[in-house]
């Protein structure tokens, strides 16, 4: 039985006022349990996978997309201009996990991240009355 709230693992860092959440619908991801592992699959829209950086760092997973501008020596008359360039991120709050075991695909714009379990060690201790 697990008695921490659902919300804890994985915690979303944008819910916090202070941080710029992501760009328009840059970076849209849903998180699931399944076995001994947490899943994120992500979307990355019109980033290569040598855009995306991974990290883990005081338990925060934090995934970092960046692209810059096209640089064209012509210049364009644009009608109109939507695609974005620049950096967003997302980071999420990690619980009892196993960090090395973390392991990242990406194929066709969607990144995979499984994110194993620390396996649970028993350390209940039975103490005898004298």
């Amino acid at each position: 039985m697990n008695l921490i709230p659902r919300s804890f693992f994985f915690d979303d860092d944008f819910d916090n006022l202070f941080v710029q959440s992501p760009k328009r619908n840059e970076m849209k991801c849903d998180i699931y349990e399944e076995g001994d592992a947490y899943h994120i699959v992500m979307d990355t829209p019109g980033y290569d996978k040598k855009d995306i950086n991974i990290e883990v760092k005081d338990g925060y997973l934090t995934i970092k997309a960046s692209k810059s501008e096209e640089e064209n020596e012509e210049k364009k008359n644009y009608i109109r201009r939507e695609r974005t360039y620049g950096t967003v991120q997302r980071s999420f709050a990690l619980g009892d996990v196993d960090i090395e075991k973390i392991d990242a695909k990406f194929t066709n714009g969607t990144l995979h991240l499984t994110v194993p379990k620390k396996e649970e060690i028993d350390t209940t201790k039975k103490i005898e009355i004298n």
